[in-house]
């Protein structure tokens, strides 16, 4: 049973991990003034850009701190 824990506690951390990521890279996002970039009334083209620039980013980021965090609870077995 205790594998199965451990791989829902990791599910759990993966999933709250990605939605943090992508909301903080979203409001980060919000800085930007892409609305020069694109033509006058294409707002919904400009909040599309901004999702999915959002949940690139934010996943890529979540997806380094995860496997850092992986990559750093196996350095002991180096030394054993």
């Amino acid at each position: 049973m205790e594998v199965y824990q451990t791989l829902g506690f990791q599910a759990i951390i993966g999933l709250v991990s990605h939605i943090f990521f992508i909301a903080i890279t979203f409001f980060a996002l919000q800085a930007f003034r892409a609305e020069q970039l694109f033509k006058k009334g294409k707002v919904f083209q400009i909040q599309l850009i901004y999702i999915l620039l959002s949940i690139a980013i934010g996943s890529s980021v979540s997806n380094f701190l995860i496997d850092f965090s992986n990559w750093s609870r196996q350095l002991p077995y180096i030394f054993s």
